[in-house]
C-alpha cells in the first residue's frame, strides 16, 4: 500500500505529519510493503482558500491512501472521488501513523470532520 503524508520537511519515517493537507510544503509517500520512501513538493500549495486541487498537489503520484492532520471538505471529496481513502492522523510521526494504520486505529475522515478554514484550533472548524 502506498500512503501519502503531508509534511513540512523530509525526515523520512520520523517526519511529523503536517496539520493541513492543502498547505503542506511537501508530501512523503511510503510504500508499506517495500518501505520505499519518496518525497515530493506540493504542486498546489499556493491555492486560494477552498480551491485545493488535491490530485494536482500530489503531482500525479500514484497512492492508495492519505493520512492527514486536517483537510478541507473540497479536498477530501476530490480525493474520495479519485478512490482514495483519507485517514485522520493519530500519531505525531509517519512511523507512528503507519503503526496505527496497521493496528486499525486510524479513523477514516468524513465530510463532517473536515476543516472549515485555515484558523486551526481557533474556531476554524478543524477537529485536529
Amino acid at each position: 500500500m502506498k500512503i501519502c503524508f503531508p509534511v513540512v520537511e523530509n525526515q523520512g519515517l520520523e517526519s511529523e505529519v503536517y496539520g493541513h493537507f492543502g498547505s503542506a510544503p511537501q508530501f512523503i509517500v511510503v510504500d508499506t510493503r517495500s518501505r520505499e520512501i519518496r518525497a515530493l513538493n506540493n504542486s498546489d500549495q499556493h491555492h486560494a482558500h477552498g480551491a485545493c486541487q488535491p490530485l494536482k498537489a500530489l503531482g500525479g503520484q500514484d497512492v492508495d491512501a492519505i493520512v492527514v492532520g486536517g483537510i478541507g471538505a473540497g479536498a477530501l471529496m476530490g480525493l474520495n472521488r479519485a478512490g482514495l481513502t483519507v485517514y485522520q492522523a493519530q500519531g505525531v510521526t509517519i512511523a507512528d501513523n503507519i503503526t496505527c494504520l496497521a493496528e486499525d486505529e486510524l479513523p477514516v475522515l468524513t465530510p463532517d470532520r473536515t476543516c472549515g478554514g485555515h484558523g486551526h484550533g481557533h474556531g476554524g472548524g478543524c477537529h485536529h
